[in-house]
């Protein structure tokens, strides 16, 4: 019998190419890396890997066996993956991600009370990020999204508009005036993402529509354009249902027909036929005029 612990540092040495990188992807030190390589290769009685000056290589016997160590790996995840689902089942935890400023407004709504109220044995526990966080792969239960979605796997339903317009604060205004119409963008500073979130429509929008427009700052999240454009530095493309809630900010034109995009409730097949996620569908079914205002700002 082969011990997993031993297939799995074999996998790490194949794709980490060393056996000091391979410690490091499975956090276990180097000499145990090649401990248990070397009983995996006395079990098989012929070695896996060829040991070189640049790194490890697989040998002939070791590319062999790669594809059905990795069936066993997905086997194990799997495994593991199911044991975390049980557990939060019996728990009564749902996973959902959502961007935090949404996460926000739906604690302060008081609809999550409601739905704790009405669900005593469910939990709701928020998974954030501005990033999409990978529901095919277990990372969260729901998700609310706006934008673009794995719409052939996720399912789900729209629940809102994602509506979004261009503000600057009252400050920058008063100095500077604003930006009346899309055509106008260029002429002020902007503020927009990083460079690591260029595939986001709003960075493929103000690449499109202000090509040769000045960047006064570039952020990672929508928090930070509301702090960039609240400091004054320049004018941003903000989420209606943020921009309008904060008073120190103008609404200087909008809502922007390109930028719109529908607001979707997701959830992976499977896990959208549990009882708790599925709980959770139909309570936010039931609070929609509530959460419409919570997600675009409007009644």
């Amino acid at each position: 019998m082969f011990a997993w612990d031993d297939l799995k540092v074999f996998l790490a040495v194949a794709c980490n190419g060393s056996t000091l990188a391979a410690g490091r992807a499975l956090r276990i030190n180097q000499s145990t890396v090649q401990r248990r390589l070397l009983a995996l290769e006395e079990r098989l009685g012929q070695r896996l890997v060829e040991r070189l000056p640049s790194g490890y290589r697989l040998t002939e016997l070791g590319t062999a066996i790669l594809p059905f160590a990795e069936t066993v790996a997905a086997a194990a995840q799997g495994f593991e993956d199911q044991l975390a689902e049980l557990a939060r089942d019996r728990l009564g935890i749902i996973r959902v991600t959502c961007p935090e400023p949404i996460a926000f407004r739906l604690n302060q709504s008081g609809l999550l009370d409601r739905f704790h109220a009405a669900y005593p044995d469910l939990k709701v526990e928020f998974v954030l990020s501005d990033h999409y966080v990978d529901l095919l792969k277990g990372e969260a239960d729901v998700a609310l999204r706006s934008g673009d979605t794995d719409a052939n796997v996720l399912v789900g339903r729209k629940i809102a508009d994602s509506l979004w317009a261009i503000y600057a604060s009252r400050q920058y205004v008063e100095r500077h005036g604003g930006p009346r119409a899309v055509s106008e963008l260029a002429e002020h500073p902007l503020i927009g993402f990083a460079e690591s979130m260029r595939a986001h429509r709003i960075s493929v929008w103000l690449h499109e529509v202000a090509p040769d427009g000045a960047y006064a700052a570039h952020n990672t999240s929508v928090l930070g354009l509301i702090y960039a454009a609240k400091a004054g530095v320049g004018v941003a493309p903000l989420p209606m249902s943020l921009g309008d809630a904060e008073t120190d900010l103008v609404r200087l034109f909008g809502p922007i027909p390109a930028l719109t995009r529908p607001w979707r409730l997701l959830a992976h097949p499977d896990q959208r036929r549990t009882r708790r996620v599925s709980a959770f569908f139909t309570f936010i079914t039931q609070e929609a005029d509530t959460m419409k205002a919570i997600l675009t700002g409007q009644s």
